[in-house]
C-alpha cells in the first residue's frame, strides 16, 4: 500500500470513494463528499494533509485534516475518513491516520481532534477531549469526542472549539 498526498486529479475518485464509504455507514447524512469538497476551497484546507491510499495503482482510501482552533491555538480537525468497504478492516485506515499524524508532525501541528468511534480512534491514541481540557460542542457524545497529542513537548491547550465554518457546527 502507498500513501501518499492526494491531487488535483484525485477528486473525482475520491469522491466517489467517500461517497460508497459511507453510503452504509451508521452515523452519516451523506454529506461526506461534498464536505471534502467545501473543505478544499476553505482556508482551513491544509493541501499535505489530505492523502489517500493506494492499491495496486487503486485508490482505496482518503483522509483529510483540516485546521481548526482549540481556544486561541490552531488544531487539527480529522474529518472524513475514507476505505472503500471491500478495503475495511485490513489496516488501510489506521494506516492512512498514522502517517497523517507524521505529516502534521512535521508541518509543527501540536493536536488533532477527531469526533468518531469511541471503540475505533483509541487504538491510535485518540483520548476523550475533556482530558485535554477541550470543551466538548454542544449535541456531541463526549465519548466520540477525541483528540491526540502529536508532539511530546506541545504546550497544554483548552476551551472551546472552533471547527471550520463549512463543517456547519
Amino acid at each position: 500500500m502507498i500513501i501518499r498526498k492526494e491531487t488535483s486529479t484525485d477528486y473525482d475518485t475520491v469522491y466517489s470513494l467517500i461517497k460508497e464509504a459511507f453510503e452504509t455507514a451508521e452515523h452519516s447524512d451523506g454529506s461526506e463528499p461534498d464536505l471534502v469538497a467545501a473543505l478544499r476551497k476553505s482556508q482551513a484546507f491544509v493541501p499535505g494533509l489530505s492523502l489517500v491510499a493506494e492499491e495496486d495503482e487503486m485508490i482505496v482510501g482518503h483522509i483529510l485534516f483540516t485546521e481548526g482552533k482549540v481556544g486561541g491555538d490552531t488544531v487539527l480537525v480529522l474529518a472524513p475518513l475514507s476505505v472503500l468497504p471491500e478495503f475495511q478492516k485490513q489496516g488501510v485506515g489506521s494506516t492512512l491516520i498514522k502517517e497523517g499524524h507524521k505529516v502534521a508532525e512535521r508541518l509543527g501541528y501540536a493536536y488533532s481532534l477527531v469526533l468518531g468511534s469511541e471503540t475505533y480512534y483509541p487504538r491510535l491514541g485518540y483520548l476523550p477531549a475533556e482530558r485535554f481540557g477541550i470543551e466538548v460542542p454542544d449535541a456531541i457524545p463526549s465519548a466520540n469526542f477525541m483528540a491526540i497529542k502529536l508532539q511530546d513537548d506541545a504546550k497544554p491547550i483548552g476551551g472551546s472549539v472552533i471547527y471550520a465554518k463549512e463543517f456547519g457546527i
